[in-house]
């Protein structure tokens, strides 16, 4: 056995993995590919044609670097790893994107790319901007803004903002997602690809777009400073500013860029200007920076020229295919719309046959209720009619009734009347009474006084006979002695004091039937004023009758109006002209 045979047998092919913005592919390649051999492998599986913007990136150590089209894969300084990464990524950035993005395909790749750049923190981005950017990627990625669908929180799970711009204001993440969709409603219609080209063409005009940053040191005074490698040319910044530079070398003023080593020489096309150099200590960066400026510089000089036939051509077709996607999308809202029209009145004819539906069914049951109505009603009319009949039989004995109650208080008047008449006869009896007690008192005033008279002539008769007996007894007693006494000696005095007793006795029987007429006439007044409180509190008590009558005769045709039964009439009492008359 030969020492070859003893070699192990060298493979024929490696694992590679290529991760482009939004997917991950693995390839396996043979030895002897170079990387033009990939590269093309993965433009042709992604279907890109504009080859030109993009490259197959690794990371060196610290550092990244651009797979080199001539030369072989393995023969680069490419990880040791199986697979070997790779990322496919846009290597130079156009000027213009509106006008340099053809396919859409490379819109998109740099939609995602610059989208990342941004949100990583690589693109400075002002606030404002941010939440506009954001817009316009919410509605490349959901569409139109649908208030029935995107519900509040819809975008809780989008990395949307810098990390930046989310700290710099106290503001929640329901606050922003309103901001972003607030200026998302207003992009309706627009279509994805539109939504990622308008992104791009507000990205493209940040300072930081594009551009690739290096450290470098100034020749004799040894400053740290940043180099951009961009679309327009090389810029020379303040390691603490990367948006405004110092100085700038568009690729149209430089004539010639050298490289020694780590020294650079930017050679201006105004031989009157300085020769601007710069090192960097790094081999590789020094490489990737030269690559870099040789590509942009390409690229420069190939936009102010006239297109290729190949550029023509994908234009054309990119122009054709916008056209037609113009023209479907078009299709697409009209069906869109006419389908919404259907369908809403298609909810419309829903809603008018659930209308209709419940507008029969209260028919249906207002009929059922419209029926029962009408039996009840014609149950109502019969008992109505029952009713009336019974209210026009109570009516007439109502009327009746009225007549009685009429015909009774006629009578109670005229009883009321007759009443009345006795009260002014007792009346004037009383005032007759009267008139004769005034007349009979002052007769007794006279009686009295005459009965005085009388009296006070008595006594002066007996004072004068006393008078006339004391003058004219001694006078007897002188002439002739007095007799015996006899048994009736003093029947003259006698005689005279019987006389003077029988005036007393006239007197007292006269005073005395005087007295007793008094009393009788004073008895007869007090059974004449009790007559009167009698005959007053019976006709009181007529009037209360008469009264009752009345309210009893109306309550009771109300009652009877009312359906209920009659009450007995009140009766007065039979005995009420029992009383005493005067």
């Amino acid at each position: 056995m030969s020492i070859l045979g003893l070699k192990k047998k060298q493979p024929k092919t490696f694992k590679v993995k290529v991760i482009t913005m939004d997917a991950e592919m693995e390839f396996s390649c043979e030895v002897k590919w170079k990387g033009k051999d990939l590269f093309d492998l993965v433009c042709r599986t992604v279907g890109l044609r504009e080859t030109w913007f993009f490259g197959l990136r690794y990371t060196v150590k610290d550092t990244y670097a651009w797979l080199k089209t001539e030369k072989r894969v393995l023969d680069q300084e490419v990880p040791k790893d199986s697979p070997i990464t790779f990322h496919f990524l846009a290597k130079f950035f156009p000027e213009k994107v509106e006008e340099e993005l053809v396919q859409e395909i490379t819109q998109h790749l740099f939609f995602l790319q610059v989208k990342k750049q941004i949100l990583d923190e690589e693109i400075f981005c002002s606030p404002e901007a941010s939440v506009l950017l954001a817009s316009y990627a919410v509605q490349a990625k959901y569409g139109d803004y649908e208030p029935n669908f995107h519900k509040p929180g819809f975008l809780a799970q989008d990395e949307l903002l810098p990390k930046r711009v989310l700290m710099q204001y106290q503001m929640t993440a329901d606050m922003w997602e309103e901001k972003i969709t607030a200026w998302y409603a207003e992009h309706r219609g627009i279509a994805r690809d539109e939504a990622e080209m308008d992104y791009l063409k507000i990205a493209q005009d940040l300072d930081m777009y594009g551009v690739s940053y290096f450290a470098i040191t100034q020749n004799k005074r040894d400053t740290d400073l940043l180099l951009g490698v961009d679309a327009q040319g090389l810029h020379i910044y303040s390691p603490n500013s990367k948006l405004n530079p110092n100085k700038s070398f568009p690729w149209s003023g430089i004539r010639n860029i050298s490289y020694s080593e780590k020294e650079f020489t930017i050679k201006p096309l105004d031989k009157k200007k300085d020769v601007f150099k710069f090192y960097s200590s790094q081999l590789r960066v020094n490489k990737l920076i030269l690559q870099l400026c040789i590509g942009n510089h390409d690229l420069f000089m190939r936009r102010r020229k006239v297109d290729s036939i190949e550029v023509q051509q994908m234009k054309s077709q990119a122009k054709e295919e916008k056209a037609r996607k113009k023209v479907e999308r078009q299709i697409l809202a009209r069906e869109k719309q006419m389908r919404e029209e259907a369908e809403r009145a298609k909810e419309e004819m829903e809603r008018r046959l659930f209308q209709l539906q419940d507008e029969a069914r209260l028919a249906n049951e207002a009929l059922l209720r419209s029926e029962e109505t009408a039996d009840l009603l014609a149950e109502k009319a019969q008992i109505a009619e029952e009713e009336a009949k019974l209210l026009a039989h109570k009516a007439a004995e109502a009327e009746q009734e009225r007549q009685r109650i009429e015909a009774t208080a006629l009578k109670t008047k005229e009883e009321k009347r007759l009443m009345e008449q006795k009260m002014r006869e007792a009346e004037q009896l009383a005032v007759k009474l009267v008139e004769q007690s005034e007349r009979r008192s002052k007769e007794a005033d006279h009686l009295k006084q005459d009965l005085t008279e009388a009296k006070d002539a008595e006594r002066r008769a007996k004072q004068k006979l006393l008078e006339i007996t004391k003058t004219s007894y001694p006078l007897i007693a002188a002439y002739s002695p007095p007799p015996p006494p006899p048994e009736g000696g003093d029947l003259a005095l006698g005689s005279g004091s019987m006389r003077i007793d029988f005036k007393d006795s006239d007197m007292k029987r006269l005073s005395m039937e005087i007295e007793r007429e008094r009393l009788e006439y004073v008895e007869k007044s007090k059974h004449l004023q009790d007559q009167l409180k009698e005959l007053k509190s019976e006709i009181e008590s007529l009037k209360l009758e008469e009264q009752q009558q009345q309210q009893a005769g109306v309550y009771s045709l109300r009652n009877e109006a009312r359906g209920y039964p009659p009450e007995q009439p009140y009766m007065p009492h039979s005995n009420r002209n029992s009383h005493p008359q005067a």
